[in-house]
């Protein structure tokens, strides 16, 4: 296989100290700190003629052991098995403070920090590009954020509307999207029904705030910002879109299918700042990654404009909890798109939506 650089553009390093103990449950504090009862529950399950659930345990438990990992470089240590020596990561930080779980132990402020280090050591930061995340009910001026980007220099903002906050949230049109613009920084965003939600938030109002058309606005109100709405509008859309005779009809994922909003967004030309990942929904591959490969292929403008917008990403560690791992999932996705379209969205379209071409 030809020489392909390849910038992984979703992943995460963060871990246990930076959650809120009692998420999502107080019932779940044992099984974290003695995660063995996973694999207790596993055996028995295996004793009892279940080899399913043994084996969704023993994911959980795996992704449970990442997330005991002691510092961010440890969980950094593990995903770069997976990969080339020259692969780049974008680590994108959690701001878990107000979304109704109560403090985590280690503040956002020292997430960025440890992760600062990381970017600048000089054995692994050359393949680790720093973001920095905002939560505005945390930060409504923004100071934590602009701090990571202007002292610690990282190279731009994840966001998380599906803790409680919309796209269009006041403090983001007015201290962070006139700034990042300004700058040329990208932005990248959770586009999946699934993930972490707000305590007291509904599904109703999780999925406006998370929804593509949520970031109509933004986009109007600043066209040069590049925008990536992350998981291609995950795994219960896509699903949707590829079993239309096995969805509901009165699933809001069948009638206002987030798959289908992006690539009509995207295919419009109308927001040239609006970019997608592949994160997590993926890692259901044999059931995705034909349906990818018929997108990225076409020779008409829509596909093409589409596949110039698409990014590689894993949303490693979150994939811990999936099957395949991340070096086989990587490799496929290589083997059915083809060197060409796997080169542009791993190497070429990461460069450009990072603003370094």
């Amino acid at each position: 296989m030809s020489d392909i650089r390849i910038t992984n553009c979703h992943t995460h390093l963060f871990h246990s100290r930076h959650v809120p103990e009692d998420y999502p449950y107080p019932a779940l504090k044992p099984f974290k700190k003695m995660p063995w009862l996973i694999k207790a529950l596993a055996f028995g399950a295996r004793l009892i003629g279940q080899p399913g659930v043994a084996e969704k345990l023993d994911r959980l438990y795996r992704f449970q052991q990442e997330t005991d990992e002691g510092s961010q470089r440890e969980i950094l240590d593990n995903l770069q098995r997976h990969y080339p020596s020259n692969t780049r990561f974008v680590v994108l930080p959690m701001d878990l403070s107000a979304f109704g779980f109560g403090a985590p132990e280690v503040p956002l402020r020292d997430q960025h920090d440890e992760l600062a280090q990381l970017s600048t050591d000089p054995e692994v930061g050359p393949s680790v590009v720093p973001f920095a995340t905002i939560d505005p009910r945390a930060d409504p001026n923004a100071t934590e954020l602009w701090r990571a980007i202007d002292d610690l220099k990282f190279r731009g903002v994840k966001l998380y509307p599906r803790l409680g906050f919309a796209p269009n949230d006041p403090v983001l049109m007015q201290h962070v999207y006139p700034g990042l613009q300004d700058k040329n920084l990208p932005v990248m965003s959770h586009c999946s029904r699934g993930g972490v939600q707000g305590r007291y938030l509904s599904d109703y109002w999780a999925d406006r705030y998370t929804e593509p058309e949520a970031f109509i606005p933004v986009m109007r109100a600043f066209p040069n910002l590049r925008i990536c709405l992350a998981h291609f509008g995950g795994q219960r859309d896509w699903h949707a879109y590829v079993n239309p005779d096995h969805s509901d009809p009165l699933d809001d994922a069948f009638n206002r299918n987030w798959l289908r909003s992006i690539r009509d967004l995207i295919g419009s030309g109308d927001f040239e700042g609006l970019w997608t990942d592949i994160s997590y929904t993926l890692f259901q591959f044999e059931d995705y990654a034909p349906f990818l490969r018929l997108f990225l292929m076409g020779e008409d403008e829509e596909s093409e404009r589409l596949r110039s917008r698409v990014l590689f990403g894993s949303d490693y560690y979150m994939t811990r909890q999936e099957a395949l791992s991340e070096k086989a999932v990587c490799i496929r996705l290589r083997n059915v798109l083809g060197e060409e379209i796997f080169r542009q969205i791993a190497e070429e379209n990461p460069a450009k939506w990072l603003g370094e071409t």
